[in-house]
């Protein structure tokens, strides 16, 4: 005869289980008898989990998208119902876009008062369902190890992703007789796709004779553990590579193949060469409209390989010649063993002349500018310089998100923590909290500009508690500088209700106890930026930023990647 223990008991050894070490979370009334099994296993002999007590709910979604996206683990969130869970939905739905896999855990009042608008009662599985791989109601204890093995299971496979469990109040009082589950297999979800070797085979036919082959790496590639890979993939066919945003770090910045950045605000030789290559080929990315621009325009001289692990990518933006649906580190040794060794140095020599005119026009005037107020990119430029090897970036959204994904250096894979399909405000400060538990050892840089700081700004507490090791460089210009930005460029200058007033961000840190520099004059910056990443702890360096400091190159919004802008 098995013990019996409680569903919140049941819970912790589920977790458990699951090799969780680390949980981000905020208590309240539905949750409590998990916080209170939760008590012995932060402490003493039993001691398993670091609770890390955020200060808003949202936060806790972030930091856990944090920890994984640096981890590869998956992230856990522990919430109470009512507003505690509907404050985690920004970050669910971030995480979904982004293929981020994390757990949300939230309480709920007990199933007897469902439907009866009980204080702090919200149909979770209802609203987290489109916007999750999966939503479930735990309504009963000896439910416990079975959900939480099942969401462990679909979350972290496949194309991974966040799942939600609504926790009922009675289910988690409840005893039952704790008997652990593994699920493995759930029927109609083939998280894992059986490689076509035949589309492999045309896949390669197709790179074998192209003369202009391009590649276009993504965020699959890192979160499929493929980066060597890759490399070796990209190496035997001599082809060169463009990285999406969230694809930065799966492929090393000084890697002689690496032609830069895709997107709206990438690199200007990568995005006009998608129009003239002749085999573009896609690894682990979705053909988001930020990379393709005019769709109508796109590629359309290119044939065009798509390996993704979803099937439902596959023609939903750009069609296809050739789909590989598989996992890339398995489907990338597969191509590779028929690719012939070749030698694209004609057409890799015809990105040069593009890549020196961004640098005459866009670059060499954004990190080293003679004169005037600090600009983003020499801040970026300044940090990245002095930042070790792994360091971790991680941003938050706006120009400051631009600015330092174009200018910061990647060595090391799992390097880059930003919110892309979501477009998260107020994701850098919590998700660099989850990426320092992740990789405790590594420095993490985070770039926020004032408006993404005040969004976050409660999480200045988690930091001040943990100290969390958060190297925060706040770019302050006084604006909501992107969407400023685009008034100028489309909307007749007329700015909006984007100006900012702004506090005395000094006196923020000194209230929260956290070390604090302030630079004005480009000639303290570089002192500056030593010092801050020499500094044990968190540090807060506030750059004080031209107000009208422009992202470019740019692609204007509906127009076609080859009229990208190098100038205003």
């Amino acid at each position: 005869m098995r013990d019996k223990i409680t569903g919140a008991e049941a819970l912790m050894r589920a977790l458990q289980a699951e090799g969780v070490k680390t949980i981000f979370g905020y208590p309240g009334g539905s949750i409590m008898p998990v916080y209170d099994a939760l008590f012995d296993y932060t402490r003493g002999d039993k001691k398993s989990f670091d609770h890390i007590l955020v200060r808003h709910e949202q936060g806790a979604t972030h930091a856990a998208e944090g920890f994984a996206r640096v981890s590869g683990d998956v992230g856990v969130a522990l919430v109470t119902s009512g507003p505690g869970v509907t404050n985690t939905l920004t970050g669910i739905a971030d995480a979904m876009l982004d293929s981020t896999p994390i757990v949300v855990i939230a309480g709920q009042v007990a199933i007897t008062a469902l439907g009866t608008d009980a204080f702090q009662e919200v149909d979770l599985v209802g609203v987290a369902q489109p916007i999750s791989k999966w939503s479930y109601q735990i309504r009963h204890a000896e439910d416990v190890a079975w959900a939480v093995s099942r969401a462990f299971y679909i979350a972290r496979s496949g194309r991974p992703g966040p799942v939600v469990l609504d926790f009922a109040r009675n289910a988690q009082v409840e005893e039952v007789e704790w008997e652990p589950k593994k699920v493995d297999f759930v029927r109609s979800y083939v998280p894992y796709p059986k490689l076509d070797e035949d589309a492999v085979r045309q896949a390669a036919e197709l790179i074998n004779s192209s003369k202009r082959p391009l590649a276009l790496v993504g965020q699959g590639v890192e979160l499929g553990n493929a980066q060597e890979e890759l490399i070796a993939f990209l190496e035997k066919a001599d082809i060169p590579a463009g990285r999406t945003m969230l694809g930065l770090s799966a492929f090393p910045s000084n890697h002689p193949l690496n032609v830069g950045m895709l997107g709206m605000h990438g690199n200007y030789a990568v995005n006009l060469k998608e129009q003239e290559c002749d085999v573009l080929i896609a690894i682990g990315m979705r053909f988001s409209d930020r990379v393709t621009g005019n769709l109508k325009a796109y590629a359309k001289q290119a044939r065009v390989i798509h390996l993704d692990i979803d099937r439902s990518e596959i023609d939903k933006n750009v069609k296809t010649t050739v789909a590989v649906v598989a996992d890339c580190k398995e489907s990338l040794p597969a191509l590779t063993a028929l690719l012939h060794e070749n030698n694209h140095q004609e057409w890799r020599d015809s990105f040069k002349e593009l890549d020196q005119k961004e640098r005459e026009k866009v670059i060499e005037p954004a990190i080293h500018p003679k004169e005037g107020p600090l600009l983003m990119g020499e801040v970026v430029n300044a940090v990245a310089e002095k930042a070790s090897n792994d360091a971790i970036l991680v941003t938050d959204v706006g120009q400051n998100q631009l600015f330092a994904t174009r200018y910061f250096k990647y060595h090391h894979k799992r390097s880059i923590c930003t919110s892309g399909g979501l477009g998260t405000m107020g994701y850098g400060m919590p998700a660099a909290i989850g990426a320092t538990f992740a990789a405790p050892h590594r420095q993490v840089c985070c770039f926020m500009g004032d408006g993404g700081f005040q969004m976050c700004i409660e999480e200045l507490g988690t930091i001040m508690e943990q100290k969390a090791p958060v190297k925060m460089i706040l770019m302050n210009n006084h604006y909501l500088g992107n969407v400023r930005q685009w008034q100028d460029m489309f909307w007749m200058q007329r700015k909006s209700f984007t100006k900012m007033m702004n506090p005395c961000y000094e006196l923020i840190a000194q209230g929260y106890g956290i070390p604090y520099q302030s630079v004005t004059d480009r000639k303290d910056l570089a002192s500056a930026v030593e010092k801050m990443l020499n500094t044990d702890g968190p540090y807060i360096l506030e750059c004080a930023i031209l107000e009208d400091d422009n992202v470019l190159p740019m692609t204007p919004p509906g127009m076609s990647v080859n009229e990208m802008m190098l100038e205003v």
